[in-house]
């Protein structure tokens, strides 16, 4: 079952709150990186839009993580995308209580993943 509106409304908030407030870009690079989320069935994708090298005028699109609820056993899976392009589970924590855990692993990003 998809998120409803109220619960897209309520990651939303938690996401301003418990990620994007720590990782927003610097205020000289706002009108040119931008972050973003993208709710699909019950996965949160967290990416970042940029310039892209060597492409004046063109911006790209990279993806930081993503979040998958499990409600029947109410748990959040996190993802990370290698190189193959492929989404793959988190291998120090696949799994947390809460999408504000979640989003404290992706941060803290102990094995270098998420931002490099």
């Amino acid at each position: 079952m998809a998120f409803t509106a109220l619960e897209i409304a309520e990651h939303t908030l938690t996401l301003e709150q418990h990620f994007w407030a720590h990782r927003r870009p610097p205020l000289q690079l706002r009108d040119q990186v931008r972050e973003g989320q993208r709710f699909s069935d019950q996965a949160i994708e967290l990416f970042i839009v940029r310039p892209a090298f060597n492409r004046p005028g063109e911006h790209v699109e990279e993806s930081i993580a993503r979040v998958t609820y499990v409600r029947s056993k109410d748990v959040w899976h996190l993802f990370w995308k290698r190189a193959d392009g492929k989404w793959h589970r988190y291998p120090p924590h696949p799994e947390a209580k809460s999408l504000t855990a979640a989003l404290r692993i992706i941060h803290e990003d102990p094995k270098g993943c998420f931002f490099g």
